[in-house]
């Protein structure tokens, strides 16, 4: 008869070496314990975004660019070569450029301004704009392209049924600009010509002003570039 200490003992020998084999074999072969393939973390797909309503055909753009040619640049040209400074070579510029990391930056700016000052802003108006024949603006910056139509963009906020533009005042609340050009106005009747125009002429007063102005500007431009339109 069997001694159940002798058979207890040789189990437990059997299970060892079974034990010391599967280890060996395990560190033989390291990526056996691993997945062929680490999971990927699952990517969340951001959605497609839908056309927005104001794209428009190239056709439609090719039309409305050759309008602008034939009807507003010849007129442009008289007026600068033979008027305004007939001695200077001049060439209309076709195009207002910005970088578009610029404007996202731009936009991100206005929205926090405007957070801060607890207005939203609702709209961003594009005005036309003409530059200085001078070497320099009021604020010191070079004047890259003299007597070059331009834009400067301002951002609007809805007050009752109008949007107005706007911006952050010493108090840091958002101020309207009429209300700023009225008062503009006021300080300078002894210039007729500031009076009498529809955007107040840039002068070192402009840039007095307290509080953030929220208007972007200094964007490049030039003639067509060949090849578009």
């Amino acid at each position: 008869m069997n001694d159940p200490m002798d058979t207890t003992k040789s189990l437990t020998y059997r299970l060892l070496l079974l034990g010391l084999v599967l280890l060996t074999i395990a560190a033989c072969n390291p990526k056996a314990s691993k997945p062929d393939k680490e999971e990927e973390p699952t990517k969340t797909q951001e959605p497609e975004l839908k056309q927005p309503e104001n794209i428009i055909a190239l056709e439609a753009a090719k039309s409305i660019y050759d309008n602008y040619s034939r009807y507003r640049v010849p007129g442009i040209q008289d007026f600068e070569t033979k008027q305004r400074a007939p001695e200077k070579e001049f060439e209309a510029a076709r195009y207002v450029t910005f970088d578009l990391e610029a404007v996202k930056q731009y936009i991100a700016y206005v929205e926090q301004e405007s957070k801060k000052a607890g207005v939203t802003p609702n709209t961003l108006r594009f005005y036309f704009a003409n530059y200085p024949d001078e070497g320099r603006f009021p604020d010191g910056k070079t004047v890259i392209h003299p007597r070059q139509n331009s834009i400067f963009i301002l951002p609007t906020l809805r007050d009752g049924q109008n949007d107005w533009g706007y911006y952050i005042g010493e108090d840091g609340q958002a101020k309207l600009i009429k209300d700023w050009v009225k008062g503009y106005g006021e300080s300078n009747e002894e210039d007729p010509k500031s009076k009498a125009s529809f955007v107040p002429n840039l002068n070192a007063s402009l840039f007095q002003i307290g509080g953030k102005s929220l208007i972007l500007n200094h964007g490049g431009s030039g003639p067509p570039p060949g090849g578009d339109f």
